[in-house]
């Protein structure tokens, strides 16, 4: 893929449109129309609105769908802050090829393509059925100074916004977002503590199972990060620059690219949700793009989700990582578009139709 340029970048986000009210109220009036109560099915029926405003066609479409996993390494790792070491991102990014992990066992039962990508693991040679998108040979460690450079930053998201192109052409209806990567609950928690101005030790969470001892590591070094860099929280570039990985920006990327080109994206859990924030930090019209799937068991995973207005689909209590979150939504998606389309209606079934009678929900 050929790197692109911040201001290439900004050129592209310039060019997101608002969402198509009269496709959301054109399925707004379909789900009205179906022999159930009035929004009967939460919000099941506003992702298939959402969907349509952002597709401009009232009749939603999921049946061709694939997760994303982007995998990257973090310098900040050297500071202790995981208790397995960086070679697992690739081991991890092999067995994802070669369909062995748990995202490749749960899509598989959804008929989800998956498709690890290679945005910068450390020392990791080509792999078939990895996606070549490396942007550098891992980050440097955040704690000692920035994780990459700026124009690193833009490349690696115009790689994610490359990707959505590349599967909406392939015929994809339906993206979600996932990731491998260790020390990237540490990076993710730096992003939300500068973009939030919230404290390191309120938001940063255990991970894949820290010990206090750990956790204590990995507060400190989100803090030395925020003390040494400096990130201006108003430019979400620098942000994501200083403090972030390959896999968030590529992430971060994906949300807009589903904007660019009218791709629902679902989120996964806290890693992919603080991605998912520096998109609409970036471009706030991102927003039509992302759907939120799970609130996940992060201390922060419910912060974030407030702070992009989403509401989870599932509380399941998750934080695997992968894109599991977001795929195990997939079958409720299904299963409202079954009752979007076969429904009868309520002039079929010769009932009165309800009405909206006003008062309090």
């Amino acid at each position: 893929m050929e790197a692109m340029n911040e201001q290439q970048l900004r050129r592209l986000l310039a060019g997101i449109t608002p969402p198509d009210e009269g496709a959301r109220r054109a399925a707004h009036a379909h789900w009205a129309a179906c022999a159930k109560p009035l929004g009967g099915l939460g919000l099941l029926e506003t992702a298939l609105e959402q969907a349509a405003a952002l597709t401009g066609r009232a009749e939603p479409e999921f049946s061709r769908r694939a997760v994303l996993v982007l995998c990257a390494d973090n310098g900040v790792v050297a500071e202790g802050v995981s208790q397995t070491g960086s070679e697992v991102t690739g081991i991890v990014a092999r067995n994802l090829a070669a369909g062995r992990t748990s995202v490749c066992r749960m899509a598989a039962t959804v008929n989800c393509r998956v498709l690890p990508v290679d945005m910068g693991i450390r020392d990791f040679a080509s792999t078939p059925g990895v996606l070549d998108c490396r942007v550098g040979n891992g980050t440097e460690n955040i704690s000692r100074g920035p994780a990459m450079t700026r124009a690193q930053a833009a490349q690696a998201i115009g790689a994610g916004i490359e990707l959505v192109r590349l599967q909406k052409e392939a015929g994809f209806t339906l993206l979600a977002a996932g990731e491998m990567g260790i020390g990237n609950t540490t990076t993710a928690s730096a992003l939300l503590c500068a973009l939030l101005e919230e404290k390191p030790a309120s938001v940063t969470g255990r991970g894949a199972g820290l010990s206090d001892e750990g956790l204590g590591r990995k507060v400190a070094a989100i803090e030395r990060a925020l003390q040494v860099n400096r990130p201006h929280p108003e430019d979400p570039l620098d942000v994501l620059a200083k403090l972030g990985g390959f896999d968030i920006a590529g992430m971060c990327g994906l949300f807009l690219g589903g904007a660019v080109y009218r791709v629902p994206v679902l989120m996964d859990g806290f890693i992919s949700a603080v991605a998912a924030l520096c998109a609409v930090r970036l471009c706030p019209a991102a927003e039509k793009a992302i759907f939120a799937s799970h609130v996940s068991a992060e201390p922060a995973g419910a912060l974030v989700l407030h702070a992009l207005g989403k509401k989870p689909l599932i509380t399941a209590e998750l934080h695997l990582g992968e894109g599991t979150g977001a795929v195990a939504a997939i079958p409720l998606l299904d299963m409202a578009c079954a009752v979007y389309r076969d429904s009868y209606t309520f002039a079929e079934g010769g009932i009165e139709a309800y009405r909206e009678q006003g008062g309090r929900p």
